[in-house]
């Protein structure tokens, strides 16, 4: 392809996302207004209004109320044009569960269900995303979380060890060619979904780390605002710290108040002299609000009080968890081309 007809394509493609995501934020406008807020011409911004009428991206509401001479249209996102799959698979105190949600493109929930299985192979969430293709219409991506890592779409670390190893995403990727497939791990999910519910006044670090029964910890990082995830998607993964002990002697600490209390404290040090973070919260069905204060000492042994962040203990994060997959899964809509930078 022509380096100058190829380059043509991609801005009009930058400038089509533009004008939908600026429709998406404001919720109403008029090609007037849509041509400031982009500071795309009214020309262009005409265009691309009737290219995404035709199409059915964008709704005509009618005619605004006139000011005197000929009223604007006023134009509105459909959000129902497309949908977003996200699964989650969990297991937790031996009990296996697959649960999905499907968001409309403005991430509102349509529907979710969750099921309990036996076993999660690779097979069963192949199957399971198959009929769930097949019942819902219009998915234009699906986003996976899973307790553990996953490279390329390939998943390695995982407390589901029936899918350690597997391709899912590059399987899922050539049966549905025209849909984006994003994997992700549970505690980035869950902290980009913690981040963005904290409004904060701009972009700073923050962290959240979990201690479940029976699993090794984990933690989720962002870094001026944008998820951190490493090189081979390692990062966060708080249970290789050098604390002392076998893998195993720290299983049986975590079982321990005492135990529990002393690898938290560590973990909390560490994570505060790497990255500084604004906030930290702590989560895990093993954390009660009543270790608050104690953890806060146990830090403040190590780290002077000016560089504490806010600690937050929060039992339960399944919302927040569900809300940073539906984020990625729509971003991974949005930014499709290359010139755009990726958050995730």
């Amino acid at each position: 392809m022509n380096p100058i007809s190829h380059n043509t394509q991609q801005v009009k493609r930058l400038n089509v996302e533009l004008v939908k995501n600026t429709l998406r934020s404001i919720g109403v406008g008029t090609k007037a207004s849509v041509a400031s807020l982009t500071k795309l011409s009214i020309a262009t911004c005409g265009t691309i209004l009737n290219e995404l009428l035709q199409t059915g991206e964008i709704i005509d509401l009618g005619p605004d109320e006139s000011s005197g001479g000929r009223p604007a249209s006023r134009y509105q996102f459909n959000a129902d044009y497309g949908s977003v799959l996200c699964l989650i698979i969990r297991t937790e105190g031996g009990i296996h569960s697959i649960s999905h949600t499907l968001a409309n493109l403005n991430g509102e929930i349509i529907d979710e269900q969750s099921v309990i299985m036996e076993s999660i192979t690779l097979a069963i969430v192949e199957a399971l995303i198959n009929k769930l293709m097949d019942q819902y219409q219009h998915v234009q991506a699906i986003g996976i979380g899973i307790p553990g890592v996953a490279h390329n779409g390939v998943i390695g670390l995982c407390d589901v060890p029936e899918l350690v190893d597997q391709p899912l995403g590059p399987r899922l990727r050539e049966q549905y060619a025209d849909v984006e497939v994003i994997i992700g791990n549970d505690m980035n999910l869950t902290v980009y979904g913690l981040y963005n519910q904290q409004q904060f006044a701009e972009e700073t670090n923050f962290a959240v780390v979990t201690f479940p029964k029976s699993h090794f910890p984990g933690a989720g990082f962002m870094i001026e605002g944008h998820p951190l995830s490493g090189s081979t998607h390692f990062g966060g993964e708080v249970s290789f710290l050098p604390f002392g002990v076998s893998r195993e002697e720290q299983l049986r600490l975590l079982n321990t108040r005492e135990g529990l209390r002393m690898l938290v404290g560590k973990t909390l040090v560490s994570i505060i002299a790497i990255i500084n973070p604004a906030a930290i919260v702590i989560t895990g069905d093993t954390i009660d609000e009543s270790m608050l204060d104690e953890l806060t000492q146990d830090c403040l042994t190590m780290i002077p009080q000016e560089h504490m962040p806010n600690l937050i203990i929060r039992k339960d994060t399944a919302s927040e968890y569900v809300a940073g997959l539906i984020a990625v899964a729509l971003e991974s809509l949005t930014y499709r081309m290359e010139r755009i930078e990726k958050r995730w």
